[in-house]
């Protein structure tokens, strides 16, 4: 058989492999995309529906000072979810790194094991250690630290607690496979060369599993920036974040251009940290990891 008759199977086979998966995304991202695009630029209609008459206006309505808030809000708490989550992964991660194989194994299924359980179910528990009433408060009043309850649910702090606990393990991971890998030489070697701890931390492990904390970054502020289900359930509807807004136009408001129009940004906002991030040195690889 000729080279080049088993170049074009070789060429044929893979396209078939690729097949499914460039199907995959055309039907299930490309064309959503592309149809969330297209209907940002029209028009709502009587009772919702859409008119196919082109408009910018969706985009300037994000200028009023509300949705504007409301954009601002979502970054703010996005920005302190993922760096409260990152510096208390990096510690964990580092620590599960270095432990032995078997239990390393079992505190990786332990971080895990929150995702298992509905996040319904994670969100009511928050309700209960949070409000009035709840476990907190009651220890706290019950050896007499403070007199009245705190008000720790139906605000940013509800929120911020909700967020870390729901996306700790997806900093954690792929923190984790970066140390990991992580040669222990490079470490001596510092040493050895009269760098203490603190600047062998900054100067030798922080660089090299910089990687590592880029990728959870992304995994945490992205889905943070539109997750709107720990908003509704712990910030009591008194904040909103663009996720809540995009989902009450689709459902409540049945403005389905503006809710296409403020998907587009928040897409916007996520190829944006993206870009940033892989001009920072990420490999988009790691945030599979």
């Amino acid at each position: 058989m000729k080279k080049s008759e088993k170049s074009k199977r070789a060429k044929l086979a893979n396209l078939i492999m690729q097949a499914p998966l460039a199907v995959w995304m055309i039907a299930f991202v490309l064309a959503p995309f592309a149809l969330l695009a297209f209907m940002s630029f029209m028009t709502k209609g009587p009772l919702g529906i859409i008119q196919y008459k082109p408009t910018i206006a969706n985009y300037k309505e994000m200028f009023n000072p509300v949705y504007a808030t409301v954009i601002k809000q979502s970054l703010v708490v996005a920005v302190w979810t993922t760096i409260l989550t990152v510096l208390m992964g990096y510690p964990l991660a580092s620590f599960i790194a270095k432990v032995k194989a078997k239990t390393s194994s079992l505190l990786t299924v332990l971080l895990m094991l929150p995702l298992w359980v509905s996040g319904l179910v994670v969100l009511y528990s928050f309700v209960i250690l949070l409000n009035s009433s709840g476990v907190i408060n009651s220890f706290l009043m019950s050896i007499h630290l403070i007199k009245e309850p705190l008000e720790l649910l139906y605000n940013n702090f509800a929120i911020i607690v909700g967020m870390i606990y729901m996306f700790l393990p997806f900093a954690v991971l792929p923190m984790y496979s970066s140390i990991e890998k992580l040669d222990p030489g490079l470490i001596e070697a510092s040493k050895d060369l009269g760098a203490g701890p603190v600047k062998t931390f900054f100067k030798v492990t922080l660089p090299l599993t910089s990687p590592g904390i880029f990728a959870a970054v992304i995994l945490t502020f992205i889905p943070c920036i539109g997750y709107y289900m720990v908003t509704d359930m712990l910030g009591g509807g008194t904040s909103l974040m663009i996720g809540n807004l995009i989902y009450r136009q689709f459902t409540v408001s049945r403005d389905w251009p503006f809710g296409a129009a403020l998907s587009m940004v928040l897409a916007l906002i996520i190829f944006l940290m993206v870009f940033i991030y892989t001009k920072l040195g990420g490999d988009l690889d790691d945030l599979g990891a």
